[in-house]
């Protein structure tokens, strides 16, 4: 018996929208469940790779799993705390979570960590939400409609919304404000501030920086490291949806979905101007 696959499903830009709502509340209740846990308490443990993993990070992962099974099945749901499922490279629409990026701030106590969600069609993330639990603030966006700040009380959500908006590309000149990682420093990154004389660079944790670059704070965030796509894209499509772009330091667009393996980001540039 010959089986004949389905083509991957592709959400357009509509449903997206109808999704917006739904997919902030997830993110919402995975926020509050991350600030329930006791920080002092919690175990800890590591990975593969080293890097942290908390009950936390398992807690948000179980929400934002199980709603988006019940919210939109149909759509495979890839998440850094079950890689080992991963069945790359991923066609049409599927999500991507981190459902808790910045897990060394968390547990170093600091408050710039996110819950990172986006959507993916075709290799380009099309929606985008980053909240900031601790901060009581969600960053979200929809490629083409626009991108707003949102403010989050424990779980009802969205609150008070504001639309947002990159901001230009500093004049000649002009000191450009720099987005940098607290806990990853590499040294294309500092040698590419510098390049920027009287850069002044703004120390923040986690998708954070794609928040201050989407909502205007900064001029850029350049991470020329390797990292991982759920580290990304989430911001990647609201930096877009508020005016800005994402690529590699040749101007490249960047692709998601399994292209490189491991779903690793080699490197990219968030510019607040898009006339870049």
């Amino acid at each position: 018996m010959t089986t004949v696959s389905q083509p991957a499903l592709a959400i357009d830009g509509d449903a997206a929208a109808a999704l917006m709502d739904s997919l902030t509340d997830l993110v919402a209740k995975a926020g509050a469940a991350i600030l329930r846990v006791n920080r002092g308490a919690m175990a800890i443990d590591g990975k593969a790779d080293g890097s942290p993993v908390t009950e936390a990070d398992l807690a948000a992962d179980r929400i934002i799993g199980d709603g988006l099974a019940r919210l939109i099945p149909a759509v495979p749901a890839l998440s850094e705390e079950r890689l080992h499922l991963a069945k790359p490279p991923y066609g049409g629409s599927f999500f991507l979570i981190d459902p808790l990026d910045g897990t060394k701030e968390f547990v170093a106590g600091r408050n710039e960590y996110t819950v990172n969600l986006a959507l993916v069609t075709n290799g380009v993330p099309v929606l985008g939400i980053v909240g900031a639990p601790a901060l009581g603030l969600l960053w979200r966006g929809l490629v083409g409609r626009g991108a707003e700040r949102v403010t989050v009380t424990g779980d009802a959500c969205p609150g008070a919304t504001e639309p947002i908006h990159t901001r230009p590309v500093p004049a000649p000149g002009e000191p450009w404000t720099v987005a940098v990682s607290r806990s990853h420093g590499d040294p294309r990154t500092e040698a590419f501030i510098a390049s920027r004389p009287g850069a002044v660079r703004q120390m923040l944790g986690s998708a954070v920086k794609f928040g201050r670059v989407a909502e205007g704070g900064a001029d850029i965030y350049p991470r020329l490291a390797p990292t991982c796509e759920w580290d990304v894209a989430a911001g990647h499509a609201v930096v877009v949806a508020a005016g800005g772009k994402v690529t590699d330091t040749a101007g490249n667009a960047l692709r998601f979905g399994g292209v490189n393996e491991g779903f690793i980001v080699p490197e990219f540039i968030a510019w607040g101007g898009a006339a870049v």
